[in-house]
């Protein structure tokens, strides 16, 4: 089964949305220039709102060792997820689960970065906006991922209700991950459109299962 991750949760009424509707994963931001960007204090106040076996995923990005240790601190994380050019080590210091996110284009070797990240418990394929760092609503495209990565793929970029079923088909990634594709207004959750990004995930699964 494809796990869903709904991320750039910015409000405790769309973290217990996201988690009623069948996500296995939210994420919050704590890169200040997203327009999903939240304090540790907001990201506490929904941490300690999450039902069990929700997944709380921080995003960081080219953070400094001490601001990650602080998030942790006060909201507890479950998952790292690094958007910048950190290296290896210091996405694995911090005792915690950890993924790494590559924007994905034509001369991005994907092999490579596995290789590279061998550390992290899976590669999130993003596409490449110049300037941005994620959270786009761009789609990449689908066939510069290689079939043989190494590492678990969590497919993200411009993925929606429209997209997502395609994607699974063509990709059968680990997991897919969604922010813009389920928003009323950037940070603000749309409750349909996460219950209809979860079924359409759900029914291609079981097509595929068949």
């Amino acid at each position: 089964m494809t796990r869903i991750k709904i991320c750039g949760i910015t409000r405790v009424e769309d973290a217990l949305v996201a988690a009623q509707a069948g996500a296995d994963a939210i994420g919050l931001v704590f890169h200040e220039k997203s327009p999903r960007h939240v304090t540790v204090q907001q990201a506490a106040r929904v941490v300690a709102a999450v039902p069990p076996f929700i997944t709380v995923v921080g995003l960081f990005v080219n953070p400094s060792e001490e601001m990650v240790r602080e998030v942790m601190r006060q909201a507890p994380l479950d998952v790292l997820q690094f958007h910048g050019e950190e290296e290896p080590e210091f996405c694995a210091c911090f005792g915690r689960p950890w993924i790494k996110a590559i924007r994905v284009r034509r001369d991005v070797d994907l092999i490579q970065c596995a290789a590279r990240y061998r550390m992290a418990q899976g590669l999130l394929l993003d596409a490449f906006v110049e300037g941005a760092h994620g959270g786009t609503g761009e789609s990449l495209d689908w066939a510069l991922i290689p079939q043989n990565l190494p590492l678990s793929v969590i497919l993200a970029g411009g993925l929606h209700t429209g997209n997502v079923a395609e994607a699974i088909r063509l990709i059968r990634p680990y997991a897919v991950d969604v922010s813009s594709g389920v928003e009323a207004s950037k940070g603000i959750k749309d409750a349909a459109k996460i219950a209809a990004f979860i079924n359409e995930v759900n029914n291609i699964d079981l097509q595929l299962s068949r």
